[in-house]
This record gives structure tokens, C-alpha cells and sequence, in this order.
């Protein structure tokens, strides 16, 4: 049974999680601007540079942020004041033990985030994703589930990338040569989706859905990377949730949903076959047992929805997470209770 988060800290994520997003807005240069393309409305940041105008990305058009961009002017004005209640609600969460990002990964995502990854549809994936969970279930993650890693994936959907008409504010081949990364080029193909961090041997990937057979290097032109193309990848991506990075006065990312990654993790588990990916392939057993654990309990109306969805998608969907409870027996019954 996992165990939960007290009060306090609960108040205090939510606190935080609520500042961050309402710091979001508070800097807009100019007005709010509401475009639609395609099936779907967006915000976008509308200024004028000297005798040209340019429209910056916010968000998708939802009744929240129209709350948020109602009250921009006064969300500014309360800026400052905010910045030091954040440090305040994070020496809180440091007290109730909630697990904090180490200085090396914070510092490399919060870069990604101050130039626009984030903002941009880039979501953060894996175990780093994995540890926020527990400011958005409540519950503490143990060190089995949230074993360390130095690897930083982040993926978005390639479509997204296009329709925004946005890109981010500094060339990431520049922030990353910052902080000390080398590009990893694609074999033959000249393009860019890793950049490996000697020093700390960190490994930042950039990854996006494959709607073909192949699983090809494609371009995310907001985030001005390539991207390697992975099936089973838009399931988990789709939707994702914002939430604080627990790192200095807080940051605001993207994750997945938590009952979308246990299922993807569970397809994923079974991709992983012999040598090195058999670690790999358990601890993503792990997660997804402790996650469907806690959300069978908190959520299984998410869950059980997550877990049709994954089903009725093809026969590959059904036969890699059925490989993977396989060896899961507490975890299938579960699944099967929610199921009825």
C-alpha cells in the first residue's frame, strides 16, 4: 500500500502548481491573441517589434487559461510577491520529503523550459517524469520505482510542431553547447536528436510518435531538433498534464498522464528484450505495477479508460502489455477487477 503525502503537502503542490501557471502569463509583452487552426482554438502573446508584429505561443484556448489571461494585469503586478511564496511553498515540500530533482538535471531542464520546450508541446518522459508523480497522485514514489537516471527524454508530436507557427526562444544547439553538450549525430542522416553531457554522462533525447511503418528521424520544427520516431508513443503523449519540476522555486513542465504512462510502460517493458534493456524492462514493470497500484485505488475510472484505449488499438498493443502481465500477476488481477 503506498503512502500518502500529508496535508500540508498536498496544499503546498497545489499551491505551487497553481503559481507557476499563473506566472506563466504574467509576462506577456503585449495582448492576448486567440487563433484558430484547424479543429482547435490557441493563445498566442501579440506585440509589436519596432514596425513588425509578432504573436508568441501560450496555450491551447481552455476555460483555465481564459481565466489566467483575464487576469494578466493583476497577475503581473503580484509577480514578484509570488516568486517568493514559490520558495517558500518548496522549502515546505523539502520538509514533507518530497523528492527533489538533483542540481545537474534541474539545471538542464529548466533551460529547456525557459526557452520554450515546454510551452512549445514538449513533454517529459521516463523516470524524470516518473518522480513528479508524486506531487500529482499524492503519494511518495520509494527508491525502487524512482531509481536515478541521468537520461532526459522529451517528446512531442510532430504535427504540433508545425501547426503552432512558434519556435523556441533560443536555439537549444546553443543552450545545450552551454552547458557543456555534445550532439550525438544520426547515423547517415545529419541531423541532431541526442546531445551527450560528458562531464555527468547525461544523455538528452528528443523523441516524437511514428505513424508509419518505420521508425524514421523526424523534425520538430518549434523545438528546431529532429526527433527519433517511436510507435505506441502518441498514446502516452496525448494530453499531458502540467505540473511542477521540484527543482530551486519550482518549474513548470509537461508530463504525461500517470494511468496513460503505466499502460505505455507496460508495452514498453516488452520492447526491451536481453542485455542491458533487461534492467531496463524491469524497472518499467516496477513503475507500472506501483502506478496502477495507487491509481486503482485513487483513480479507476482513468485507469480502466486508459487501459481500454491501449486494447482497442491493434492486436501489437494487446500482445505487448499482455507479455508484460505476464510476468505481473498482482498487477493483471488489478487490471481485471477495474476491467468488470
Amino acid at each position: 500500500m503506498a503512502q500518502h503525502h500529508t496535508a500540508t503537502g498536498t496544499a503546498a503542490w497545489t499551491d505551487l502548481l497553481r503559481s507557476l501557471k499563473d506566472s506563466a502569463v504574467s509576462g506577456l509583452r503585449g495582448a492576448p491573441k486567440r487563433k484558430v487552426i484547424g479543429s482547435k482554438a490557441y493563445w498566442y502573446d501579440h506585440y509589436r517589434i519596432g514596425t513588425a508584429t509578432a504573436d508568441r505561443y501560450i496555450g491551447e484556448d481552455t476555460e483555465e487559461l481564459r481565466s489566467r489571461l483575464s487576469r494578466q494585469k493583476a497577475l503581473a503586478q503580484s509577480e514578484k510577491q509570488a516568486g517568493r511564496d514559490r520558495a517558500r511553498l518548496m522549502r515546505t515540500l523539502r520538509a514533507e520529503g518530497y523528492l527533489m530533482t538533483d542540481a545537474g538535471t534541474g539545471q538542464i531542464i529548466s533551460a529547456m523550459a525557459k526557452t520554450g520546450v515546454f510551452r512549445l508541446g514538449g513533454t517529459l518522459v521516463g523516470t524524470q517524469a516518473f518522480r513528479c508523480y508524486e506531487g500529482e497522485l499524492g503519494v511518495r514514489i520509494g527508491f525502487d520505482q524512482a531509481a536515478v537516471t541521468d537520461d532526459i527524454d522529451i517528446a512531442s508530436f510532430e504535427r504540433l510542431s508545425l501547426v503552432l507557427q512558434d519556435s523556441v526562444d533560443s536555439p537549444l544547439a546553443e543552450v545545450f553547447s552551454e552547458l557543456k553538450f555534445d550532439p550525438v549525430p544520426a547515423l547517415g542522416k545529419g541531423k541532431v536528436w541526442r546531445w551527450q553531457q560528458t562531464a555527468r554522462r547525461t544523455l538528452v533525447e528528443f523523441l516524437t510518435p511514428s505513424f508509419s511503418e518505420q521508425e524514421k528521424i523526424r523534425d520538430l520544427p518549434a523545438l528546431g531538433v529532429s526527433a527519433q520516431s517511436l510507435h505506441f508513443l502518441n498514446y502516452l503523449i496525448a494530453e499531458p498534464l502540467q505540473t511542477p519540476l521540484l527543482y530551486r522555486s519550482g518549474v513548470l513542465i509537461q508530463i504525461p498522464r500517470p494511468e496513460r504512462y503505466a499502460i505505455h510502460k507496460l508495452i514498453v517493458a516488452d520492447r526491451r528484450r536481453g542485455g542491458p534493456d533487461a534492467l531496463k524492462s524491469r524497472k518499467d514493470r516496477t513503475q507500472a505495477a506501483f502506478l496502477i497500484s495507487v491509481l486503482a485505488n485513487e483513480r479507476p475510472e482513468d485507469l480502466a479508460e486508459a487501459y481500454e484505449d491501449a486494447l482497442d488499438r491493434g492486436p501489437a498493443w494487446r500482445s505487448r502489455i499482455a507479455a508484460s502481465l505476464s510476468k505481473m500477476p498482482e498487477t493483471q488481477a488489478v487490471l481485471e477487477e477495474i476491467g468488470r
